[in-house]
């Protein structure tokens, strides 16, 4: 009995490197985006904990426009950094298409390598099944030969 032979198995390789790749791709994007997220989040902490600073008692007039420019530029940072989220929320949308495209692409091509290994193995069990059944017959025709 000959094994299945899958002919497009070159392909079907091919394929799966390149969803692995743009699995990776995506991966990267979602990391690049999460730290940027981080960085709001850690700036919006930190304008809270100098919020809580810059009122205090004995602050004087320096200390106050101090503090106020810090704020500015925290603010300018997370102004740059919502800007960046949004180019990098494009990307993550952009690296999931995709990889999505080439998960459908190695899909398709494992459905129809699996239908093949089906429809082999149904070959399989026919010709085994017709090989039985001359060996059988085979057996009966030669029983009836010696009887007689």
């Amino acid at each position: 009995m000959r094994r299945f032979h899958f002919r497009l198995q070159k392909v079907l390789a091919l394929r799966e490197y390149r969803e692995q790749e743009t699995k990776v791709e995506l991966g990267k994007a979602i990391g690049a985006l999460t730290r940027i997220e981080q960085s709001i989040a850690d700036i919006a902490a930190e304008r809270v904990r100098i919020g809580n600073q810059q009122c205090g008692p004995g602050r004087g007039v320096a200390e106050i426009v101090a503090f106020d420019r810090y704020v500015q530029r925290l603010d300018s940072s997370k102004n740059r950094l919502v800007a960046d989220a949004d180019q990098a929320r494009q990307q993550v949308e952009t690296a999931r298409e995709v990889y999505l495209a080439a998960s459908r692409d190695r899909k398709i091509l494992d459905k129809v390598r699996e239908h093949q290994a089906v429809e082999h193995r149904k070959e399989q069990r026919a010709q085994e099944a017709k090989l039985l059944d001359e060996v059988g017959s085979s057996r009966f025709q030669r029983q009836d030969r010696t009887e007689t």
